[in-house]
C-alpha cells in the first residue's frame, strides 16, 4: 500500500489566481464542490459541508497547518466515518498543494499522505477513493482557474 497519492498538473494560470482559488474559501468552495462556513486560517478549523454530487450533506471539517503565500498551502482533514469527530484525535491525511510559476502559467502539485495512520481495515479503500478523486479536483481547479477572469 502507498501512503500518498501525488498528482502534478500545468495550469495556464498565474500563480496568484491559483494561490485564490486554493485559499480564499469561497473560491475554493465553487470548484472543491464544498460550502465553507469560514476562512482558511494557519491552526484553526474550517467547517462546512460537501455539495459534491453524490456527496451533498457530508460534513467538510479540515485543519489548516500552512499557508506560504503563493507557493505552499496545506491542511490535515479526518478520515473518520463519525460526522462529528474531534479533528485532533481522529487519523487523519494531510493535503498539501505547491505552486510554481512557469513561462505558461502555474506547476501545481497536491499530494496527499498520511494514509499509513489510517485503520488497516479502511486504508485500502480511502486511498483509492482520493487517488480518484483528486484526479477530478485537479481537473476542477485547472477549469475554475483557466476559466475564471483575473483576480
Amino acid at each position: 500500500m502507498i501512503d500518498r497519492i501525488e498528482k502534478e498538473i500545468e495550469l495556464a494560470a498565474p500563480v496568484e489566481r491559483v494561490w485564490r482559488a486554493l485559499t480564499d474559501h469561497e473560491a475554493f468552495g465553487e470548484w472543491f464542490r464544498v460550502k465553507l462556513t469560514g476562512p482558511f486560517v494557519v491552526g484553526k478549523v474550517t467547517t462546512g459541508e460537501i455539495t459534491y454530487p453524490g456527496y451533498e450533506g457530508l460534513p467538510w471539517t479540515s485543519l489548516t497547518e500552512r499557508m506560504e503565500e503563493p507557493r505552499l498551502f496545506a491542511f490535515r482533514w479526518p478520515h473518520s466515518k463519525n460526522p462529528n469527530a474531534d479533528l485532533s484525535r481522529e487519523p487523519s491525511t494531510r493535503v498539501e498543494f505547491r505552486l510554481k510559476p512557469t513561462t505558461k502559467g502555474t506547476h501545481l502539485t497536491i499530494t496527499e499522505s498520511g494514509f499509513d495512520s489510517l485503520p488497516e481495515d479502511s486504508r485500502e479503500e480511502a486511498w483509492c477513493s482520493n487517488d480518484k478523486g483528486w484526479e477530478i479536483q485537479a481537473e476542477n481547479i485547472k477549469a475554475f482557474v483557466e476559466g475564471s477572469p483575473s483576480p
